[in-house]
């Protein structure tokens, strides 16, 4: 059975509120869950403790069960220092959008064109 650590969404419309659950991964999002393992309220501010309660013994033992967490899920175990930071490759992320890429390239040719006439006078 493939586990995950993963968030569980409830709250009204506009209001999220989540649950940390260890879940079978073929299971809904909001479906059957094992147990759950702590809340995530993300309407609170960053700095807030109660952001993100977890109980870490009980996470730490479906870790050590070979369950896998989720990438937000992964972020709050490095910050509650139950996991090692890994790297994040995204080489994508600083790069423009495709509009923003051809607006640049068309100012671009337009300044390159500009010169090219004061030159050629």
């Amino acid at each position: 059975m493939a586990m995950k650590i993963r968030l569980a969404r409830g709250g009204s419309k506009k209001r999220p509120h989540y649950s940390i659950v260890a879940a079978d991964s073929r299971m809904a999002r909001d479906g059957r869950f094992l147990e759950k393992l702590g809340t995530y309220n993300p309407l609170l501010p960053k700095d807030s403790e109660d952001r993100v309660k977890m109980d870490t013994a009980r996470v730490q033992h479906w870790l050590d069960r070979g369950a896998q967490p989720t990438d937000r899920i992964a972020r709050f175990l490095e910050a509650a220092g139950l996991r090692d930071k890994t790297a994040r490759s995204n080489p994508q992320k600083a790069e423009p959008g495709k509009k923003a890429q051809e607006r640049a390239k068309e100012k671009a040719d337009k300044a390159a064109a500009a010169t090219a006439e004061e030159n050629a006078e």
